[in-house]
């Protein structure tokens, strides 16, 4: 039988999602004590990979199961999992579900902090220079990302991606004053290696003016490199959703 098992997990000392050999993983971490419990080797399939340092409040992985499991499952795979990892819905689907390739949506968050914060200092990046933040820019060049549909000036170099389009649904900044933070929220059907960083990057970088919102339309229209790039910490990532057809 194949399930999807969704989880959430704070990347903060992990590599990413993907298992690599000398680094710690949650892939990794899952699949061992999956094992444990199913007393065989289990193969995670992820719905994509994070980098190191960046959370998922939800994510999703699927894997084959020689028969059902018991409603005990989650609980008994929790009990073996760290804090930092936690399992919290599994379900049964056709056995040719994909959680990467069948995802039609997903949604990130960065999370700008103004103020340092040792409650927070593992989920946001704290930006001392916060006040120099121009937020109607920022939000005039999230809104220039959405007439856009190819990405190559927001990839990471040596990336593997075959393409470069990915279609925006979502691009906009949204201040939360009570929280003290400010937050880019996106979505899209598919991201490019390291794209919301780059992005959020290129939104700071305009909103303090050390790069006008031009040069990146410019760079979006011949899908070229962006000389001043800036890639933000990985702390304030955090993938919140999921979306499948089924």
């Amino acid at each position: 039988m194949r399930y999807f098992l969704t989880l959430s997990y704070l990347g903060t000392r992990y590599s990413g999602w993907q298992a690599q050999p000398n680094a710690s993983s949650v892939q990794a971490t899952l699949e061992a004590a999956m094992s444990t419990i199913l007393r065989q080797p289990v193969e995670l399939t992820g719905c994509g990979r994070t980098d190191a340092g960046v959370h998922a409040r939800e994510y999703v992985a699927h894997f084959d199961a020689p028969e059902k499991l018991p409603p005990t499952f989650l609980n008994g795979l929790n009990s073996l999992l760290p804090d930092d990892i936690a399992v919290w819905d599994l379900r049964p689907v056709h056995p040719e579900a994909h959680a990467r390739y069948d995802a039609f949506e997903r949604s990130y968050e960065y999370h700008i902090s103004f103020r340092k914060d040792p409650f927070h200092s593992k989920t946001a990046w704290f930006y001392p220079q916060h006040q120099l933040l121009d937020l109607e820019k920022m939000q005039h060049l999230a809104g220039i990302f959405l007439r856009y549909n190819a990405f190559y000036p927001f990839c990471k170099t040596h990336s593997s991606a075959a393409h470069y389009n990915c279609d925006l649904k979502q691009a906009r900044w949204e201040l939360r004053p009570s929280d003290h933070r400010l937050v880019f929220l996106v979505t899209a059907n598919r991201f490019l290696r390291g794209m919301v960083r780059l992005m959020t990057g290129a939104c700071i970088r305009v909103g303090t003016g050390k790069l006008p919102a031009t040069a990146i339309e410019q760079a979006l229209e011949n899908q070229s490199s962006l000389k001043k790039s800036l890639s933000v910490p990985p702390q304030g990532l955090c993938l919140t959703s999921v979306k499948y057809p089924y």
